[in-house]
């Protein structure tokens, strides 16, 4: 999920930064050539699949904890949303010659981990979640895109493209915090320990998967080296903070 444009502005991608050169100017039947570029894209995409899949299912369990008729049918116009995203990325993979099952399950252990240490106690929580460990998420995602061939590069901005709750969650969140101003405090902390598992789980699957890692390191993508992976986490925290300012919590 995308933070709308007023709130949080969206990492560059090729055509606003001026990067025409190398993988980033190619489509993907040029790209692909490169067996380390595809084994790649193909665990990205299967990252991206597993994670809208775990989204549709979150969003459809935080329906439940909804408090009014509206909020429900609004969470469940999301969780579609997120699905019909993940059978983007399904069938992408199909197209390309993958299985989509097999390129999302070296994925599975980690996000589910992330959503076993993270499930919400309330349904504040819930959009707090939402909004701020799925934006963490298209962060990441928005950057390794601007590195990306152009099929793949399109395929993936559009996955992210925000599906209301972004909104949705800060309406809601500032609402109950002018109600009750201690509820503040305690989303605050939880928002830095979203922040927090978010980052630690993303590091982890990177360093599992030599693909993904050589990517980010330069090693297949254009653009990247080590110390820009730090500056990239940098930018991912600065936004965190925008996106805190927006519900109306400290960072």
């Amino acid at each position: 999920m995308e933070t709308p444009d007023e709130t949080i502005t969206p990492a560059p991608v090729p055509a606003a930064t001026g990067i025409t050169t190398g993988i980033a100017a190619q489509d993907w039947d040029a790209a692909a050539a490169d067996p380390r570029y595809r084994a790649a894209v193909v665990d990205l995409l299967g990252a991206l699949a597993y994670g809208e899949l775990a989204a549709f299912e979150r969003l459809a369990e935080d329906a439940k904890l909804a408090p009014t008729l509206e909020d429900k049918a609004e969470l469940a116009a999301m969780a579609a949303a997120e699905f019909h995203h993940f059978e983007r990325l399904r069938d992408r993979l199909t197209e390309i010659g993958e299985t989509a099952n097999l390129a999302m399950e070296p994925f599975g252990a980690a996000l589910d981990e992330f959503h076993r240490l993270t499930a919400p106690s309330d349904w504040l929580e819930g959009l707090v979640k939402a909004y701020v460990g799925d934006s963490i998420a298209s962060d990441f995602y928005r950057e390794v895109a601007a590195r990306l061939d152009s099929d793949t590069r399109t395929l993936v901005l559009a996955v992210l493209d925000d599906t209301g709750h972004a909104g949705f969650a800060i309406g809601k969140v500032r609402a109950a915090i002018a109600a009750e101003p201690r509820v503040g405090g305690r989303l605050a902390l939880w928002a830095r320990r979203l922040m927090g598992e978010a980052l630690s789980q993303a590091q982890r699957v990177v360093a599992d998967r030599d693909a993904l890692s050589t990517m980010l390191v330069g090693g297949v993508a254009d653009g990247f080296d080590l110390a820009e992976v730090g500056r990239m986490f940098s930018r991912i925290t600065e936004a965190h903070t925008k996106r805190m300012a927006a519900l109306g919590l400290a960072a």
